[in-house]
């Protein structure tokens, strides 16, 4: 993904930040999801249990809209965290 990504990038100037949720948060329920190999590549996961791969869990949509809510909290962590924007 970087080779296809850096020359958009280099382009932008400054410090350019890509955040991609299947990269770094994931769902217990999705078939695709590996948590134990997103925790050996970053320290930044989010795992949600019950959750597939658009992050819905069962039950109400408030549940789903609440995992959303736990999402954007562990990006504006992650941004914190960084530095970023500097």
């Amino acid at each position: 993904m970087r080779g296809e990504v850096s020359p958009l990038l280099d382009t932008v100037g400054g410090r350019p930040l890509l955040i991609a949720k299947s990269l770094g948060v994931g769902g217990t329920a999705d078939k695709l999801w590996d948590g134990d190999i997103a925790r050996r590549l970053s320290s930044h996961v989010l795992e949600v249990a019950g959750a597939d791969h658009g992050m819905y869990v069962p039950g109400p949509q408030t549940e789903s809209i609440a995992v959303l809510s736990r999402v954007v909290v562990a990006v504006e962590g992650f941004l914190d965290e960084i530095g970023w924007p500097s």
